[in-house]
């Protein structure tokens, strides 16, 4: 039972990872004024997200992984970043319960060593 519990924890993880990326498109698509700003801050947001993730956050692949506070640091700018992104979209309790989540997720895998 464990072990499903701990496996849930990481799917979890990876959804949580993919609604930063959707947050910060739809914060981006809210934001601008015209069609061609909406586009850059639509696309170019989730875009900044994926390299920061893919040079120091990605579990197996990162070009340069951090490691103990670092990583703990950048979490919390990751996947608060989603959060906000959502509030400033004015998508208040979503933001709140996503930030909320992820509290729960990153206890769960200090606890399990994940």
């Amino acid at each position: 039972m464990l072990s499903l519990a701990k496996n849930t924890n990481l799917l979890v993880m990876f959804l949580l990872e993919l609604g930063v990326l959707f947050s910060a498109g739809y914060w981006g698509f809210t934001a601008g004024q015209s069609l061609v700003t909406k586009l850059l801050l639509g696309l170019g947001a989730p875009a900044l997200f994926v390299v920061v993730w893919a040079l120091f956050g990605a579990a197996n692949g990162a070009t340069i992984p951090l490691t103990g506070f670092a990583r703990v640091v950048l979490e919390v700018v990751w996947f608060g970043g989603g959060a906000l992104a959502l509030v400033m979209a004015g998508r208040l309790t979503p933001g709140i319960v996503f930030a909320a989540v992820y509290v729960v997720n990153a206890v769960l895998r200090l606890v399990w060593n994940q």
